[in-house]
């Protein structure tokens, strides 16, 4: 009676809470009374109903609660309802049928509730594509916010909408978000082209054109995901490889784990087809060979050339090496699966350590690790054999693994060990493990002729077992041994012919049924009488028994006709009348065969040679081969099947491909000037060489005799004014050598009396900066395909910009190569980073076909590497165009006296000091080479030092003036230590790596 009455409250309780809920819904004009009211109402149900009822009944309502907050027009609703729908996408729940109301929301200007509403976008776009529709427009506004998290998820979203229709759409906001500032914007395009390649595989010319674009990024960030575009989309252009093969090997130590897995995969393919095999000349040989075939080998050595590994090869080993410690086991696995298939046999060791770590981990991993064992080379792993002992905790998979690997690494040295693990193994209750492990005995003793015996031995003692299984399996295993040494082991076959009696496994029966026929002559006595047992029980064998029962009366019938006659007949017509159509078929067979009569044919003299020939003694394979035509560690080889999407490794190539592909050009932006100068002075001898011709015609009315002495002496006159261009040549060099001297001396002479000459520094300075032509890198601004006709080169001249000196000038080169002229060139729309300037070079009126003008501007990128953007102009068509400066080119040089720069590297120690040990390039082993490469890395001045084996250099960042000090000091053996000292940490850790690339390259 109480339980009814509680139950009766409880019901009362729930419609009042229901009642409430309604009144609250119809009359409240406030939507948060109404979500608290709907909060503790739903609170209350669902603590009282039970939990099928509660999702049920009050989902609808839950989602309504959530559509009210999203209309709301307060943020902090929204950000919460918009909270607790991904947190439902994330348990796995249903919002679809929030899409209408979350969409509405794309356009909120609130930064939290716009970034969630994108995750949601993305996750059902696809499902609701009408919907999605709706608001394209507000994504491609998303695509300018100035956030690089809305950009990157408005064009997250657009991908993921699979309409046809939007193709154009998608494809020009791919294009704009992989020319974007941001790389996290342009790593979303990356991921953005394989989508649409997908929707759209016409588009693949022009995402090949982004690829390439996004390819010469040299951001980590954007590294892994445009190789992974790469191989989706084109991954037979392996042109697009060859100029970004050498960043990418030394950007490789610093890109995300899943981008070093992508990339490594793909320059394993790369280098297989780019470099030759480098173990071509250590082929496998035997270990004891004929003279002749030694002489052979030497012949054949002499005649080949010794191999030479490429030095991008080396690169690629190299850089890799140290992934071998990466805490992700699939970087780990990239990396020794590289040197599998590229590294010298020699070096392939280093991986071994790496993989035994990775069988501490997860147990998948360690079955994927299990699978790559068997096939490396097995020496390798001769000094962690206890890693591969099996524990008792292990599933049946790795175990299996474990013996395979144990297996192979078994020698005459270390079988002993083994064979005593095994021993412990076959005592396991897991009956696959332990048929498993009789087979690895088996093929121990196959594969080492020296402990046969003892393994054989080992196996008959198992036919005692009491378990069934492991005495089936110890037959099977011990039928195949015994036909290695049949004479030797009579006795063992005695013996397990007495087990026909006890053992009922078919296949065990089938074997030593085989076995005594086979060796019938070594038991003369005994197979009779198995042969009568046999035959009692004969209707009641499996299949594969009867056939070997057949099989044994044949036999017997032809070595001991005598005896066996009957029992032969008796067997035969048994199987005349049995059910299986294989075993009646036998018998006709076999009776026409063994009992010649009229109607016999002449194969019938035959019989004993087909019966008794000797058979050769099978191989005990591994379960596990014919896997090695498949690449190390993927999805295929652990299958044993070809996966989808799986690519062959291709072959090496017989003769090695044109390395010189792989060279990066710089292009010289003042090589111009010089050869304007080298046609100076050629004009010169030309207008001598024409004075002379004139002098020469004014005697041809000589005689023949003076005409050929004339010959000769314009002969000789070319010959002098070679020797003439080659003497000025070396005057040349002989100026510029005593220019640097006297820059030294002047040096020398300042730091000793730096107060008195301060007035000259600035002169000392000029002369310091002055720096070869070859020392300007120019860029690409313009390609002439892209610009139709119009090309634009610039270079950072590093000279004052005279209308501001916080400004970097910038000099550019326009060439009209069209057939028509170009007009009003002008810059348009620039897009600038906060505290970034601009001063505009002036206006282009007219630049005529086949022309070229310079000009320069001048911008103040605010001591960052941000680019600036802008569109450059003609009179018919605007083209969207960058200059992104290298972080060198951010300063300008300052002189300093030794004591001065000591005096400010002390004072910019600690987090303002970055050191780097480095091995420096051979051709940079001497202090001239040191200083051209640094000078032409960052645009510094030298300061005097008075050891030789240290290279000072001082500057400050163009806009804040924060000086920047590096010191290069040289050791033995071309070893360096590189340090920086800087105010700006940021300017100071992009130098590093700018500096050490050029001294070690």
């Amino acid at each position: 009676m109480p339980s009814i009455v509680i139950w009766c409250q409880q019901q009362f309780e729930i419609l009042i809470c229901l009642i409430l809920w309604l009144i609250t819904k119809s009359y409240s004009n406030s939507i948060p009374i109404t979500f608290c009211v709907n909060k503790t109402v739903h609170a209350y149900l669902y603590s009282t109903l039970p939990q099928a009822a509660n999702f049920q009944c009050f989902s609808s309502l839950r989602h309504d609660d959530l559509k009210e907050m999203l209309d709301s027009n307060k943020d902090s609703l929204k950000l919460e309802a918009m909270k607790r729908i991904v947190a439902m996408i994330a348990r796995g729940k249903n919002t679809s049928d929030l899409f209408p109301a979350v969409v509405k929301n794309v356009a909120c200007k609130n930064i939290e509730v716009k970034k969630l509403v994108y995750v949601y976008l993305v996750r059902y776009a696809e499902e609701q594509q009408d919907l999605a529709l709706l608001s394209i427009s507000t994504f491609q506004r998303g695509l300018k916010d100035p956030n690089q998290l809305i950009r990157a998820s408005a064009l997250r979203v657009l991908s993921s909408i699979r309409v046809t229709i939007i193709v154009p759409i998608m494809m020009l906001a791919i294009k704009e978000a992989a020319s974007d500032m941001s790389p996290y914007v342009r790593k979303t395009a990356a991921h953005a082209i394989p989508k649409l390649y997908s929707l759209d595989p016409e588009q693949k010319d022009q995402l090949i054109e982004v690829i390439e674009k996004l390819l010469a990024d040299k951001t980590t960030l954007v590294a892994g995901s445009v190789v992974m575009a790469f191989e989706e989309v084109c991954p037979e252009r392996i042109d697009l490889i060859h100029k970004n093969y050498r960043k990418l090997c030394n950007l490789l130590i610093d890109v995300e784990e899943w981008g070093q897995v992508v990339i490594i995969n793909m320059l394993t393919r790369y280098a297989r087809t780019q470099f030759l095999n480098p173990n071509m000349n250590g082929s496998d040989k035997t270990f004891y060979g004929s003279d002749e075939d030694e002489d052979e080998e030497e012949e054949e050595e002499k005649d080949k050339k010794p191999y030479v590994m490429d030095p991008d090869h080396r690169l690629l080993l190299r850089n890799t090496k140290p992934l071998l410690q990466s805490r992700n086991a699939a970087v780990v696995m990239a990396v020794a699966q590289l040197y599998f298939h590229l590294a010298p046999k020699a070096e392939v060791g280093v991986i071994a350590k790496a993989l035994v770590r990775l069988l501490r981990s997860h147990r998948f991993t360690e079955v994927f690790v299990l699978s790559s064992c068997r096939y490396v080379s097995q020496g390798m792993f001769e000094p962690y054999l206890k890693s591969f002992y099996i524990r008792s905790t292990d599933p049946t998979q790795i175990k299996v693994l474990k013996l395979e690997v144990l297996t192979n690494l078994a020698n005459e040295t270390n079988i002993s060990t083994i064979l005593r693990e095994f021993q412990t193994y076959i005592k396991s209750m897991d009956k696959d493990f332990v048929a498993a492990t009789i087979q690895a005995i088996g093929r121990c003793a196959t594969n080492i002729g020296e402990v046969r015996d003892t393994c054989l031995n080992g196996l008959v003692q198992l036919l005692s077992n009491r378990d069934e299984l492991v005495v089936a399996e110890s037959v099977v295993v011990i039928k195949k041994l015994l036909q290695m040494q049949p004479e030797k082991h009579s006795d063992i076959i005695k013996h397990m012919a007495k087990l026909t009696d006890n053992i009922q496994v078919p296949m065990a029966r089938a074997s030593i049924l085989w076995l005594i026929g086979e060796y019938c002559e070594h038991v003369p006595k005994i197979a009779p009488d198995v042969l009568r047992k046999m035959a009692k029980s004969f209707t009641n064998e499996e299949d594969i028994v009867k056939l070997q029962i057949i099989n044994l009366a044949a036999k017997l019938y032809l070595t001991n006709s005598k005896q066996t006659k009957l029992l032969t007949q008796y067997v035969l017509n048994l199987a005349k009348y049995d059910q299986n159509y294989d075993i009646r078929d036998r018998a006709r067979f076999i009776r026409q065969l063994i009992v010649p009569t009229e109607k016999s044919g002449a194969l019938s003299k035959y019989a004993k040679k087909l019966f008794l020939a000797l058979k050769p003694a099978p191989v005990l394979e591994s379960p596990f081969k014919d896997r090695d035509h498949f690449q190390l560690g993927s999805l295929s080889h652990l299958l044993n099947a070809k996966a989808g999407g799986y690519q062959e490794l291709p072959d090496w190539p017989e003769a090695a491909p044109d390395p010189s592909v792989r060279n990066v050009e710089v292009k010289d932006s003042v090589r111009a000037v010089g050869t304007v100068i080298y046609r100076d002075t050629g004009s010169d001898s030309a207008s001598g060489s024409e004075s002379g011709s004139g002098i020469e015609e004014s005697g041809s009315g000589s005689e023949s005799e003076e005409s050929e002495e004339g010959s000769e002496s314009e002969e000789e006159e070319e010959e002098e004014k070679e020797k003439d261009k080659k003497k000025k040549k070396k005057e040349l060099k002989k100026k510029c050598l005593i220019l640097h001297f006297v820059c030294r001396y002047i040096k020398y002479v300042l730091n000793s009396h730096a107060n008195m000459y301060r007035p000259f520094l600035h002169l000392l300075l000029c002369l310091q900066t002055i720096s070869p032509s070859s020392a300007l890198k120019s860029y690409e601004m313009l390609h002439r395909i892209t610009g139709e006709g119009l090309s634009v080169e610039y270079c950072f001249s590093r000279q004052p910009f005279s209308p501001d000196a916080n400004m970097v000038a910038v000099q550019m080169q326009f060439t009209n190569n069209a057939t028509s002229d170009t007009k009003n060139l002008h810059m348009e729309d620039v897009k600038l980073q906060s505290g970034m300037r601009v001063k505009e070079f002036p206006e282009i009126e007219l630049l005529p076909a086949g022309e070229m003008v310079t000009a320069v501007m001048g911008i103040d990128f605010c001591d960052s590497t941000q680019a600036a953007n802008f569109q450059l102009c003609t009179h018919t068509r605007k083209f969207f165009v960058s200059i992104q400066p290298p972080v060198g080119e951010l300063m300008r040089p300052v002189f300093l006296t030794e004591n001065e720069f000591k005096k400010e590297q002390g004072q910019l120690m600690g987090m303002n000091e970055i050191t780097e040990k480095i091995t420096l390039d051979v051709k940079c082993r001497n202090e001239h080479s040191i200083v051209q490469r640094v000078i032409t890395a960052a645009n510094l001045s030298r300061v005097p030092c008075g050891s030789d084996k240290e290279c000072r250099f001082a500057g400050r960042t163009v806009t804040s003036s924060s000086l920047v000090l590096v010191t290069v000091a040289t050791k033995e053996e071309g070893a360096a230590k590189l340090t920086i000292n800087c105010e700006k940490m940021v300017i100071g850790t992009m130098l590093v790596k700018d500096i050490l690339l050029a001294l070690t390259q």
